[in-house]
């Protein structure tokens, strides 16, 4: 399932990373010109759960592809999971998007260490409220990610060992104009994976946040950010 925000062109495609609430999936796409398409994913807001073994990054691309072709979309951001799947679209449609963000990129052409898999296993919105600034306003933010979270605990074990695509090298074929955008202090999305990323392509620009969560702390940073490359 898909929203549409705004009107004209360019049309971008926005894919929120696993569990994101309805309010999360939309940030990326606020300010930007044009139409945002905001996809929800399997499992996520009103959309049925899927069947067993869903949580495959081919799978995942295969059915964010179907949206981009539908709505005919020229860019794309991706966030976390939906950075993943974007960047397999890209390694295998090199010349299918004219714009690309790949926001907190989670991994790439290897799976996660063990340790790190471990962690995502055991995360739980209150860690996640951990990583905020002491005092931040979450509201309704912790509740929505637990039911969020209680829906998808086979997303999560299916998707701990994997990665969206087999050789990095691929990506130097990618014509898109690129931006990653990484944030250092979160473990389940290390800068040193945005680096790695921005690298594997010819000519990708590579934003670091000094923070853990700039999506919900640091909105207007990055809104200026995406809006450099879509504005």
């Amino acid at each position: 399932m898909w929203r549409a925000y705004g009107r004209g062109t360019p049309v971008t495609l926005v894919v929120p990373g696993l569990a994101a609430t309805p309010g999360e999936a939309r940030i990326p796409a606020s300010g930007l010109p044009g139409t945002r398409v905001v996809v929800t994913l399997p499992s996520h807001g009103d959309e049925p759960d899927v069947p067993k073994n869903y949580w495959r990054y081919a799978t995942i691309a295969d059915d964010v592809l179907r949206v981009a072709d539908e709505v005919k979309a020229q860019g794309a951001i991706g966030v976390s999971l939906g950075a993943g799947a974007l960047t397999r679209i890209a390694a295998e449609r090199p010349d299918r998007f004219g714009k690309l963000a790949l926001m907190l990129p989670a991994v790439l052409d290897q799976p996660r260490s063990a340790e790190v898999r471990e962690q995502l296993r055991r995360t739980s919105p209150q860690d996640i409220a951990k990583t905020l600034p002491a005092g931040y306003a979450l509201g309704d933010y912790v509740e929505a990610r637990s039911k969020a979270l209680r829906r998808l605990p086979e997303a999560i074990d299916e998707l701990a060992g994997a990665y969206p695509i087999e050789d990095r090298r691929a990506l130097k074929e990618v014509s898109a104009d690129v931006l990653v955008i990484g944030a250092t202090g979160d473990p389940l999305h290390p800068a040193e994976i945005a680096r790695q990323t921005a690298e594997a392509f010819k000519d990708a620009r590579l934003e670091i946040f000094d923070l853990s969560a700039p999506m919900i702390t640091h909105r207007t940073e990055l809104r200026r950010v995406l809006g450099n490359l879509f504005g």
